[in-house]
């Protein structure tokens, strides 16, 4: 049995079969499609988002490290020296409060054989890198440099 129906329009709208052997089908529920794709494309955003925030984070960190870098190479750059330091090669900062300005020398606050001056402060040690940069060396580093060099 064959329902006539003139409209093709209304034919494609209809929430039924419109002949005896069409396959049978259930309407879609729009709200609920519509949720679940909102849904996925939520949390596809979140991912998105997580990793671009992990990106902006190692940019930051390689921003402070830097700027920590370009402040050490100040800090030596204004300090006074007589020699011609090399690269690769730690050196240590000192702070000389009787002319109040940074000293760099090649002797760690545990390598002086009479004891640091008394108008001396310890600052930090540091490294002069290859591109003429200095950088901050942790005290672990400098333990274990100062072992290899013995």
């Amino acid at each position: 049995m064959r329902i006539e129906d003139t409209d093709p329009a209304r034919h494609a709208g209809i929430e039924y079969p419109m002949e005896v052997g069409a396959p049978v089908f259930a309407p879609i529920k729009v709200l609920e499609e519509k949720d679940k794709a909102v849904n996925v494309a939520r949390q596809n955003a979140k991912l998105e988002y997580d990793r671009i925030m992990e990106q902006a984070e190692v940019l930051m960190k390689q921003a402070r490290s830097l700027q920590a870098r370009l402040d050490a190479t100040e800090m030596v750059h204004s300090a006074k020296f007589s020699f011609n330091p090399l690269h690769g090669k730690t050196y240590h900062l000192y702070f000389d409060s009787r002319i109040g300005t940074n000293v760099l020398i090649q002797n760690g606050p545990d390598q002086w054989s009479c004891g640091i001056p008394d108008a001396w402060t310890y600052s930090m040690a540091v490294k002069k890198l290859g591109d003429s940069t200095w950088a901050i060396v942790e005290e672990d580093e400098v333990a274990s440099s100062s072992l290899a060099v013995r």
